[in-house]
This record gives structure tokens, C-alpha cells and sequence, in this order.
């Protein structure tokens, strides 16, 4: 498509919601998929004077029901074939076909009047992103932030009218606005390549090379994937974007290309702070996320809302011109998480900032380490954990290409860690040595009890990880813990203890000589093992006994090493009468006495 068809396209668009009442603060929906149409008809509506809510098709109709409702807006722009899954509503409905032309509209070269003089205050697009609670929540930018960004962009990126760019995210992913108006407003080259080519590593690269792309944002898990490839002489990329998530690996120094590491949640126009990443430049365990960008004020403050020194971590407070003007319909929410805090000496100077809910430190060089989300550090056992800190050690394993940590309740209805785990091309790994990887730098309760291995992490629409549909851990797709094969117990004693170990850690069965600890057993999961074992023996056995030998072999022996001493110090009438006293268990007792006899040579 061309720039005069485009324009053609968006003024006659633009004329016809006019008439339809359209103008500033009026707000049109665009239930599309990414595609030519898209594009068309939110320049269209900016061309109007509103503003434009993407509605990704693909949602669940009870989500894109519930956002319409919220929003109300005064027009919905769709294709005829999704009008069956919206809801009705007061909106006025206008159908679009994929190149952009609306159902029954005559289309000629036509110029919009401008009745309406639009203020950098004015409403450009409303994006819903997901809450804390779980319902979408409107994020409104005004077009004076979206011109921060666009400005920025433009010339951090040195683009000109040669560049060829990409549109790969969601359009209701705010990734998608930074995609499209940097570059329509140069003169650039926008391409949108096929769905299928968005999950498929090799694919994309491949499409990349062939279209001669200059630059490209991907989200965070596809990018990594990308990295790990090799590029052929003829790339023409020049500057690979990424965001969206946390970057596990700093990019190697062979890639043709420049790699940036962006970090911006919606709340503040898409990008927030900027910065290129090599494996040349590494200063710190993971890759940062750069420095504020222009007319950008980045705070990391404690509890107290006091600044930070650079190495201390805590939560970030963004201010500037790229934050957005509230949430729609929602003033408490807004009130809480857009907060007017003072930053002068004496109280002077008040500055309005989005309070992040993410943790992060300064570097000594004046860049961000992002630490994670606030919301996602883990409470266990009493400890207080940061995932990210686990997983940037897992991270640099060679073999592992990225991970993610999250809490998970095993079957004996007790919370602990799960590590879920990418493996590199080619790379082979076992639980164990992960497991001592993770001791070397962590304390025991940081050492996840389960790993899984994945293929890749599942994303979200908007390429986020997806952490709801990270499966549950089993046989199937648990890391090997060890390289040698089940061992069965051999004795009525190691049956016992085999099981009581089964029930406590969760699992089906457990060897007789696999470690307790490494299979997620713990200080306090230890305390309750010796408990049990004191019901089914009745021998007290020292739990520092169990860290020194934490085996099913080496439990029972001990065990029965205890169960020898009694017995020797007893007279035959008393342990008669012991046994008398429960006689479910006599038979239990007597094949385990008889054992521990034999294993004593007596």
C-alpha cells in the first residue's frame, strides 16, 4: 500500500466518523487483527480527531464484552465475520474490509476539515491491560505523550525514509503503537509479516533477511530465540528492539546487528528507559534496561519513598512526558498507582509519578538492572525470595537458554518452587546439576524441589511469558534428576521409609539411594519426616542424622541401628509385650527387627 492510497484511506475514513459525531475525546474501538485495515483505520480516526482502542479479536468474548462495556466507545470499527462474537451495545458499528475500505463508503481524494483544534492534552488511543485482580484496566495517552515517543524513537534510532520496519506485536499490546507511528511519520517502510512466522524462530530470521529489514522490534521470548541463530552475510538488520519481559542473556558479539533492551509499562507510552546490550559490555549477572529516555524521570525508591543509591534495590516510580493521564473509569485504582510525591529538598517540588509495582537498582554506570515485579516475590517457609535472583543464576548455565521460577502446591498441599527450564539447542542437563549450580550461590530455600523442562516458555498474545499456562510437574516433563535409573528399597525398612518420603515430597516413588534434598526436601519438610518416622518405628532419630545421611538407604539403616540399641537393652518379656501392644505392626516390627539382627550379625 502506498502512502497516498493510505492517506486516501484515512480521510475519507476520518470524514465519515466526523459525521458521525467523532471529534476529540470521543473514542472509537478497532476490533482487528494486525493487518493493513488496522493501520488504515486508526489514522483514520486520529486523522477525525479521537482516539483509538484496539480490541484484539482473538480475546475471549467475556474479555472484549467486559472492555466494551468499560469503555464505551462512540464507534466500533471491525470485519463483518467478528461481529457475531461482540456484544451490542449503543456504539455506532462500521465494517472494514482488509484493505482498509468501509462497507457502502465512496472513496475519492478528500481532505478533512479541521473544526476541532487538538491539544497535546487530548485523548490519542485507550489500551486495557490486565490488573492485580485480574480485570482489564484502560490506560489513556494523551497525543502528547504518544509525540515523546515518537520524537524519541525517531531520532535515538537515527531512522530515515529508507528504513524498513516491522508491525509483529498484538494491536492491543501498546508495543504496536511504537511499531507504527515512528515510522509512518518518517516515511519509512512498514511490513507485517504472516501469524505463523511470529512462533517460528527460523522462519522470522529467515523473512527478516529476505525483506532486507533494518529494524524490528520482537517481544523479550522471541528475540532470545533469535540471538541463539546464526545471521548470513546479507542481513540488512541493523537494530533489533526487544521488551516486554526480562532479558535472560546478554546477545553475543558476532550478531550483525544492534540489540536494545527496553523497558516501559502502558502506564508510560510504551518505553520508559532504553539501552543497547552486548555480551562485550556485560556489567551486571543480567542484561540491563538502559537509561530513562528523553524528558524521562526514573525514581528507585524504598518504602519510605526515598531515593536510592546505586546497588540497592527497590521499586520504580516513573514521571515525565510519556506518563499517561489515568485509568479509565477507575479513580481509586488511578489514585493509587499515579501518585504525587515529593522530590525537592524541603518538600518543594512535587512531582506526579506512576508507582511500577517492579523492583530494580541503579548500576554504578547510570543503568537499570530490572529485578522483577514486587507482586512476585515469593513468601516460603518464612523466607522472603526473589525469583529473579534464582533464575539469573540458572541463567548463566551454558546449557540454558532461559527460565522462569514460580511457587507451586505439590500434592501434599505445601508450597514450593518450581524452576521451568529452556535447554539450548543440542544442550543436555540434569536436575541435580542444576540443583548444585543453585547451592553454590543460594541459600537451601531458594533451591527449587522441581524442575521442568519446556521446549519453549508459553507467551501471551502480547509475547509476554504466560505464567498461568505453565504446566503442572510430572514424570513426563520433569528434568532427569540423575543419570543412574530407579533403585527399589530391598527391605521392609526402606519400603516404610520409601514411602513416608513419597507422601511428604509429593511424588510416586522415590529411590533408596536419591537424596532427600534433592528432591525438594527441606529444613522444615525435614522436622516432619522425623515425625512420621517416630510414628512408624517409634525411634527418635536426629534430624541432623537426616542431613547426613538423607537417603532411603542410609535413613533406614539408621534407623534400624536405633531399633537394634532398644531391643539390646531390653529384656525378652518387655519387647514381647512392645510388640503385644500393636499388633497391626508386629509383623512390620518383626521383619524389620529380624532385619536390623542380620545386618548386626547377631
Amino acid at each position: 500500500m502506498s502512502y497516498h492510497r493510505l492517506n486516501v484511506l484515512a480521510d475519507n475514513l476520518a470524514l465519515l466518523l466526523r459525521s458521525l459525531g467523532v471529534g476529540p475525546e470521543v473514542l472509537v474501538g478497532l476490533c482487528l487483527p494486525r493487518s493493513m485495515a488496522m493501520i488504515v483505520a486508526a489514522l483514520g480516526i486520529l486523522k477525525a480527531g479521537g482516539a483509538y482502542l484496539p480490541l484484539d479479536p482473538a480475546y475471549p468474548k467475556e474479555r472484549l464484552a467486559w472492555m466494551l462495556k468499560d469503555a464505551q466507545p462512540h464507534v466500533l470499527i471491525t470485519h463483518e465475520r467478528f461481529s457475531e462474537s461482540l456484544p451490542e451495545g449503543k456504539w455506532k458499528l462500521l465494517h472494514i474490509d482488509s484493505g482498509g475500505t468501509v462497507a457502502h463508503l465512496r472513496y475519492g481524494a478528500a481532505t478533512p476539515s479541521r473544526p476541532f483544534e487538538l491539544r497535546p492534552d487530548h485523548l490519542a488511543y485507550v489500551i486495557y491491560t490486565s490488573g492485580s485482580t485480574g480485570m482489564p484496566k484502560g490506560v489513556e495517552v494523551t497525543h502528547g505523550s504518544l509525540l515523546n515517543l515518537v520524537r524519541w524513537h525517531q531520532q535515538a534510532f537515527g531512522l530515515t525514509p529508507g528504513d524498513r520496519a516491522t508491525q509483529l506485536a498484538s494491536p492491543s499490546f501498546d508495543a504496536a503503537v511504537w511499531e507504527v507511528w515512528p515510522y509512518l511519520t518518517m516515511g519509512a517502510r512498514i511490513y507485517l509479516p504472516e501469524d505463523s512466522l511470529r512462533s517460528d524462530p527460523e522462519g522470522l530470521r529467515n523473512w527478516l533477511v529476505a525483506k532486507g529489514i533494518t529494524i524490528s522490534f520482537v517481544p523479550t521470548p522471541m528475540a532470545e530465540r533469535l540471538l541463539s541463530l546464526s545471521w548470513p552475510p546479507e542481513t540488512k538488520l541493523r537494530i533489533l528492539l526487544t521488551g516486554g519481559d526480562k532479558l535472560h542473556h546478554y546477545p553475543p558479539c558476532t550478531l550483525p546487528f544492534r540489540v536494545i533492551n527496553n523497558y516501559g509499562p502502558t502506564e508510560y507510552t510504551v518505553v520508559a528507559t532504553s539501552g543497547a546490550v552486548s555480551e562485550a559490555d556485560r556489567r551486571s549477572p543480567s542484561p540491563p534496561i538502559g537509561r530513562p529516555i528523553a524528558n524521562t524521570q526514573i525514581y528507585i525508591l524504598d518504602e519510605e519513598l526515598r531515593p536510592l543509591s546505586a546497588g540497592v534495590a527497590g521499586e520504580i516510580y516513573i514521571g515525565g512526558a510519556g506518563l499517561a493521564r489515568r485509568y479509565r473509569n477507575q479513580p481509586i485504582l488511578t489514585a493509587q498507582r499515579f501518585v504525587s510525591i515529593s522530590m525537592g529538598l524541603g518538600g518543594g517540588r512535587w512531582e506526579r509519578l506512576y508507582r511500577t509495582g517492579d523492583r530494580a537498582r541503579w548500576l554504578p554506570d547510570g543503568q537499570i538492572e530490572y529485578l522483577g515485579r514486587t507482586d512476585e516475590q515469593i513468601k516460603l517457609r518464612g523466607f522472603r525470595i526473589e525469583p529473579n535472583e534464582i533464575t539469573t543464576v540458572l541463567d548463566r548455565h551454558p546449557s540454558l537458554q532461559a527460565s522462569i521460577v514460580v511457587p507451586r502446591m505439590n500434592v501434599a498441599g505445601e508450597k514450593h518452587l518450581v524452576a521451568y527450564v529452556v535447554l539450548r539447542c543440542g544442550a543436555s542437563i540434569t536436575a541435580n546439576e542444576l540443583r548444585e549450580l543453585l547451592r553454590a550461590k543460594l541459600p537451601e530455600y531458594m533451591v527449587p524441589s522441581a524442575f521442568v523442562r519446556m521446549e519453549s516458555l508459553p507467551e501471551t498474545p502480547n509475547g509476554k511469558v504466560d505464567r498461568a499456562a505453565l504446566p503442572e510437574p510430572n514424570a513426563a516433563n520433569a528434568l532427569e534428576m540423575e543419570d543412574d535409573s530407579f533403585e527399589a528399597p530391598q527391605t521392609p525398612t526402606e519400603e516404610r521409609v520409601a514411602d513416608i518420603l513419597a507422601t511428604l515430597l509429593g511424588v510416586k516413588r522415590v529411590s533408596r539411594n536419591r537424596n532427600f534434598f534433592h528432591m525438594g526436601g527441606h529444613s522444615l519438610l525435614g522436622a516432619q519426616t522425623i515425625g512420621r518416622l517416630r510414628d512408624a518405628f517409634g525411634v527418635d532419630l536426629p534430624l541432623r542424622e537426616l542431613f547426613d545421611a538423607p537417603t532411603v538407604r542410609e535413613i533406614s539403616a539408621a534407623i534400624e541401628k536405633l531399633i537394634l540399641a532398644r531391643l539390646e537393652a531390653m529384656s525378652e518379656d518387655e519387647a514381647q509385650r512392645i510388640m503385644a501392644s500393636s499388633p497391626e505392626s508386629s509383623h512390620d516390627s518383626e521383619a524389620i527387627q529380624c532385619h536390623a539382627r542380620a545386618e548386626q550379625g547377631t
